[in-house]
């Protein structure tokens, strides 16, 4: 059936007609030219919806967990064998270089067979045996929440999808997928192969909405949780819907970030410099877990600066179609404006840009195309210092110690994640102290020689800004059921 019947959605693509406020329209990034519309269903037909998945969740929760996951490993071959048709599709959604998504098919891959091959155990129950009295048994159990609204992000369709949608359905609830209208045919291709590989349909459903439905959903009394990845923004209207709506629904937060790394004194540079680089300017710097601001130790500073933007002037800025092109578009026009008004903000204020623009020809006002730049001379009274840019954009600061450079790495709003990059392989009190920044750094995850890459054994969360709650690991389960504890008095005879 249609979406407007039954919220499921065809997985092919149209030219989008004129703009119609029932509906969105992808725009492609590199060309700005429409490539698919898809329509929002009316209140009514969203009710029928969030209703099918509550009904569906029910009969789908009493399926024996261990069906559930070979489910699950049927969804991982229905998806590899859609791997030669998704770097197209993808770019021409959000602008990633063809060249570069495989990457993100891999990754999709890798979380969804760990989390896979952890469901029996995270899911289990706990038994009390070891302290039980005679003639009782106690035991605590892992139940379903219900239904599960997942409103996904465009940056890392695939990637964070997996991260709540698989685990959601694993542990017996039914899932709303909201995606971002920059990628609806992600999501639909997400859905279509987990519904080939045995998920019932009314338990997956991918529903297109406006902002407004998207509320309208979150306070919904039969929504039992949202995860919502997205911006600050976005996220506290999706927190403060929730809260006003009736009953206590739990939300989870995957939001911005402005991540730090810190290059100390003995850091290998002939590594470090590249990863670095990768890890500011991959996917156009579009990562919650991008490094956007860099400390380097005044001793190794110079050197630092001089081959990080020696590497940087090498990227191939163009048609992210063309198998050479190494960096791509930002998502839209206006992306592209908000950050060259960053760049020229921090310029103005004294920051020193390194990356001569004309050597990015594609780089031109009007289009998504941004050169990548690295400036100097920056601080904290800079908004480039200080807020998430989202794009191919890195400030280098130079600090004398440990404390100068946690001190800076915390003085942010965000915390998602840290990089901490030194010769821990040769200096054994190098890796002590990482150990001790750690506990220091007040972030949800601290990197040794190593950036903007999720482990799925990891709990992946953040603090203050970056949101709060956990994907991935075991206790992206734990998030997505609630603890349920049996209390059986068996012997009742004198």
């Amino acid at each position: 059936m249609a979406q407007a019947d039954r919220a499921l959605n065809p997985s092919g693509s149209y030219i989008a007609p004129e703009a119609d406020p029932r509906s969105q329209t992808t725009i492609i990034p590199h060309n700005q030219q429409p490539l698919v519309i898809r329509s929002y269903p009316s209140e009514s037909q969203l009710e029928r919806s969030i209703q099918y998945a509550a009904a569906a969740q029910e009969k789908w929760a009493r399926v024996p967990l261990s069906q559930r996951i070979a489910i699950g490993r049927r969804f991982m071959d229905e998806f590899s064998n859609m791997r030669d048709e998704i770097p197209m599709e993808l770019s021409l959604q959000m602008g990633r270089p063809v060249s570069q998504v495989p990457g993100e098919i891999r990754g999709t891959l890798e979380r969804a067979d760990y989390m896979l091959s952890i469901a029996e155990s995270a899911l289990a129950d706990v038994p009390l045996k070891d302290t039980d009295k005679p003639g009782f048994r106690r035991f605590i159990k892992r139940a379903p929440l219900g239904v599960v609204l997942v409103v996904a992000p465009w940056n890392y369709p695939y990637l964070t999808m997996i991260n709540s949608v698989l685990p959601a359905l694993i542990a017996g609830n039914s899932v709303i997928l909201k995606p971002s209208p920059q990628t609806p045919l992600a999501a639909e291709r997400l859905a279509s192969a987990l519904h080939k590989a045995g998920v019932p349909h009314d338990a997956l459903q991918v529903i297109h909405l406006s902002p407004e439905l998207t509320m309208t959903a979150v306070k919904h009394p039969l929504i039992d949780f949202v995860a919502f990845t997205g911006s600050v923004s976005g996220g506290r209207a999706v927190d403060i819907a929730a809260a006003e709506a009736k009953g206590f629904k739990g939300v989870a937060l995957e939001l911005g970030g402005k991540d730090p790394a810190y290059v100390r004194a003995d850091a290998n540079l002939d590594y470090t410099v590249p990863e670095l680089v990768d890890g500011a300017i991959f996917n156009s710097g579009q990562s919650c877990c991008a490094v956007e601001r860099i400390y380097v130790h005044e001793s190794i500073y110079d050197e630092f600066v001089s081959r990080f933007v020696e590497l940087t002037k090498k990227y191939r800025l163009g048609d992210p179609t063309q198998p050479e092109t190494n960096l791509g578009p930002v998502v839209s026009v206006s992306s592209a404006e908000r950050i060259r008004k960053q760049v020229a903000a921090a310029v103005l204020a004294g920051a020193k840009a390194l990356i001569p623009e004309e050597l990015f020809a594609a780089a031109k006002p009007g289009t998504a195309y941004v050169a990548p730049q690295v400036l100097l001379n920056v601080n904290h009274t800079m908004e480039v210092m200080m807020e998430e840019t989202f794009g191919p954009v890195v400030g280098i600061q130079k600090v004398v110690s440990d404390d100068e450079a946690i001190a800076l790495m915390n003085d942010s709003p965000y915390g998602l994640t840290a990089s901490i990059w030194t010769n821990a392989e040769e200096n054994p009190e190098s890796q002590e102290a990482f150990l001790r920044m750690v506990d220091e750094l007040h972030t949800g995850t601290v990197y040794l020689n190593r950036c903007d890459y999720l482990d799925p054994a990891l709990a992946w969360t953040g603090v203050k800004n970056s949101g709060r709650g956990v994907s991935l690991s075991k206790f992206g389960y734990d998030q997505l059921t609630r603890v349920k504890s049996v209390h059986m008095k068996i012997k009742t005879s004198q």
